[in-house]
């Protein structure tokens, strides 16, 4: 099991990527969260198994159609099991 703190920069904002990365870690298996930073990037929160954060790390690379991804600056931790489901937070 692993967590990520992540931040992805680009068109990220205006583009539902919240919603599409929610939609992403619930189907995976994922949980956490994700929001906009005032900064126009959006951060998150990931816990879960190896292979499903690195599906949605994979994911997050690229995000949804109308999405522009510059740079997704990801920050390991330590896995702690605090989070029943994956939200968005405004």
């Amino acid at each position: 099991m692993t967590r990520v703190s992540v931040v992805v920069h680009g068109r990220v904002q205006g583009v539902a990527f919240r919603h599409y990365t929610c939609r992403q870690a619930l189907e995976l298996g994922v949980t956490g969260w994700v929001r906009n930073r005032p900064d126009g990037a959006v951060e998150g929160l990931f816990e879960g198994s190896d292979a499903a954060v690195d599906a949605l790390l994979d994911w997050c690379r690229s995000g949804p159609p109308a999405a522009r991804v510059d740079s997704v600056d990801v920050r390991k931790g330590t896995y702690s099991g605090e989070f029943d489901s994956f939200i968005i937070c405004n």
